[in-house]
């Protein structure tokens, strides 16, 4: 019988690097792994794509991948090609790399040799009793030839060594070993009034955030941190899907936006940029520039006719006593205006270098094409627009040079260039907020591509009109090795609204709440979901599952659950449903009070309307489903002996858990409990 392995995208070009892989390690007499010999590798491959098993379509198209059992140890390569993918980039780039490093050395050993034959041969010429001066300058140009030469390999070795880089997080990644690697979105937890951030692993070392975010930009990071603290509306969210779906296949803009450089690494300060380009205070009125430029005109025209002894110098010297006064007038306004100048330019050249980027890409959804146009200022790009900055600021630095700086004042060049800037200030700055949120959300939909296009198995959830709903089929947390996932399906409705779960110590609960929470949250964000089908509703999620106490704010840890609880009941008073998940309510209270309160807090949020699911080690509250009928239901997770030793086979089942494990485990690690 065939084995249904999994999913895949591949097309006929990637078939034949397959192949070409298969032929290069296997191909002749031997044997091969898993008792494969090397010829029937390629024959394999052969075979599979023949037969439709590799079912190609257009490049980049969803297939499955079939394979009997014999042939499932090369066929799970096929299956993994994201892996695949970033290994033969990884590759390709590291031999880039090598290449330049050994251009690099190659030069180096040239220049030395030049500056060596050029120091040997401007002796020769200065000994020459007949010598010429001219003669010692020959060598100048070809040093100079392999400068540039260099500084471009250089820049080539910089690129490939990101790219390397960037492919080896990317491979960790697909192993879920990138925990300290990225950016850990701690700052984001900042509001203790949130109703699951801190509940959730989505920010922090190891979160969902550093697995997902790889955007160059903090205003990128501020957009993907926004849409997992938020969630959605569904038509947004069709929009996100598309978007997603395009970028997912467009692994070269990835890697470029990915690659453009770690001085790009979040060096954008968005509220100062912004700050700098809305000020009104260094407006310009049209009139006083033309004004500058005729003193300039008249000065120079005066003075190329005194040259010549057409007129007196009296002229000249009228007119440049006046460009004096004018600069001296426009002095402090000019320090104004060049004061962060150079800075921003900087900053604004790099988010430039995205720009650039993005605006050589066709785009066909439509998220993704009004992203673009949005970018645009007065239908010019915003890359075209940031070069003009930066020629300006060129030429402002053109003072500097010991040739110019005589000729500068004449000209009064710095108090125009600075015109010319406050001019650009005043057309482009109202533009920059909306390339900032433009790249920020092109960032973090690729951040989604990226995620999606490396979890191949995860599936986008479906909407129902109709709600609350949840259900979820194969759900699994997206932050635990899929060979170490257990999934479990669960549905919540208003028929079925309440789960009571029970179950030994680590026997699961926690992590099946996370899961449930985690996985809405990547839904509503536009993300597909660690699931075999995911079918949800809009709701709002209230979660109260990490409680932690604290001594600084004099807090325990009971106070600090029913301030949680107090957030969720808080939900239910908006428009969404709720979708609460409860793990060991009320656990620091006695049993009696633990059972009262928790009945009172259920009973507010069915009455109106949520839906979720609670954990408990105390058997007592499974009775909670009694008040409600049909509507409630209890699970439970356990655990088994086995020669002495605790397992857990992680799985949902019906009804309320039997046994407990707590003096199990205080006699595993050595505490003696009695019998």
């Amino acid at each position: 019988m065939p084995k249904i392995l999994g999913s895949s995208r591949i097309g006929y070009p990637r078939y034949r690097y397959i192949r070409h892989l298969a032929v290069g390690c296997w191909g002749g007499g031997g044997s091969g792994p898993a008792g494969h010999s090397r010829w029937k590798i390629p024959n394999l491959i052969d075979g599979l794509y023949s037969r439709g098993t590799v079912r190609s379509g257009a490049p980049g198209t969803r297939i499955r991948v079939s394979a009997t059992r014999q042939s499932s140890t090369f066929a799970s390569t096929l299956v993994r090609e994201p892996l695949f993918e970033y290994e033969l980039r990884l590759d390709e780039r590291r031999s880039r790399l090598r290449a330049a490093e050994s251009q690099m050395r190659t030069l180096a050993h040239l220049r030395l040799a030049t500056f060596g034959l050029a120091a040997l041969w401007v002796w020769w010429v200065f000994r020459t009793p007949s010598w010429d001066w001219t003669l010692g300058l020959l060598p100048i140009p070809p040093f100079g030839l392999l400068v540039i030469q260099h500084e471009r390999v250089s820049r080539i070795a910089a690129r490939a060594r990101r790219a390397v880089r960037y492919y080896e997080l990317a491979r960790d990644r697909l192993d879920l070993i990138f925990a300290g690697s990225g950016q850990s979105g701690e700052r984001y937890l900042t509001d203790p009034e949130h109703p699951y951030l801190a509940h959730l692993d989505l920010f922090g070392t190891g979160s969902l955030f550093e697995l997902m975010s790889q955007a160059q930009t903090r205003a990128g990071e501020d957009k993907l941190a926004s849409w997992l603290s938020a969630p959605a509306g569904v038509p947004e969210l069709r929009e996100r899907h598309a978007a997603v779906r395009e970028l997912r296949e467009l692994l070269d803009l990835r890697e470029d936006l990915g690659i453009l450089g770690p001085e790009i690494d979040r060096a954008v300060e968005a509220d100062r940029l912004l700050a700098w380009g809305a000020s009104e205070a260094y407006a310009v009125p049209r009139q006083t520039r033309i004004l500058a430029a005729s003193l300039v005109a008249t000065t120079l025209l005066a003075g190329v006719l005194a040259l010549f002894d057409w007129v007196s110098w009296l002229p000249f010297l009228f007119a440049l006593l006046t460009e004096i006064v004018f600069s001296l007038r426009w002095r402090l306004w000019v320090r104004g205006v060049l004061r962060d100048t150079d800075r921003m330019a900087q900053e604004l050249s790099l988010l430039g270098a995205l720009m650039r980027r993005i605006e050589n890409e066709d785009f066909s959804s439509r998220r993704l094409v009004d992203l673009r146009a949005r970018l645009e200022t007065d239908g010019v790009p915003p890359s075209e627009q940031i070069e003009r900055l930066r020629k300006l600021v060129e030429l402002l630095d053109a003072r500097r040079n010991q040739m110019f700086a005589l000729l500068a004042p004449l000209l009064m060049w710095t108090t125009q260039i600075s015109f010319a800037i406050a001019a650009w200030r005043q057309a482009c700055g109202p533009a920059l907020e909306g390339w900032l949120d433009g790249i920020a959300e092109i960032e973090a939909l690729c951040d989604l591509a990226t995620y999606a296009y490396e979890r191949p198995d995860d599936v986008f959830p479906e909407w129902a009109e109709q709600g609350p709903v949840f259900e979820a089929e194969g759900i699994g947390h997206p932050l635990i090795q899929p060979s170490q996932c257990v999934r479990n399906d669960i549905v919540l409705d208003s028929k079925r609204a309440l789960y009571v779960v029970s179950g030994s110590n680590m026997s699961g609960k926690s992590t099946f709440l996370r899961a449930i929470g985690t996985n809405l949250v990547l839904a509503f964000a536009g993300a597909p979901v660690c699931a075999r089908r995911f079918t949800v509703s809009p709701l709002a999620l209230g979660a109260s599952i990490r409680i932690l106490d604290s001594l600084r704010d004099g807090s325990s840890r009971f106070y600090a659950e029913i301030q949680a609880l107090r957030r969720v009941v808080r939900l239910t008073q908006d428009e969404l449903p709720v979708l609460f998940l409860l793990d060991e309510i009320l656990s620091g209270t006695n049993s009696h009070d633990r059972g009262i309160g928790a009945a009172a807090v259920v009973r507010q949020l069915l009455g109106r309307g949520a839906i979720g699911l609670l954990t408990t080690h105390d058997l007592a509250l499974s009775k909670i489903c009694d008040e409600w009928g049909d509507r409630a239901g209890n699970v439970h997770f356990e655990d088994t002996v086995v020669d002495g030793k605790m397992r857990f086979d992680y799985r949902l089942r019906a009804g309320v858990v039997e046994k407990s494990n707590a003096l199990a485990l205080m006699r595993s690690v050595g505490l003696d409990v009695g019998e």
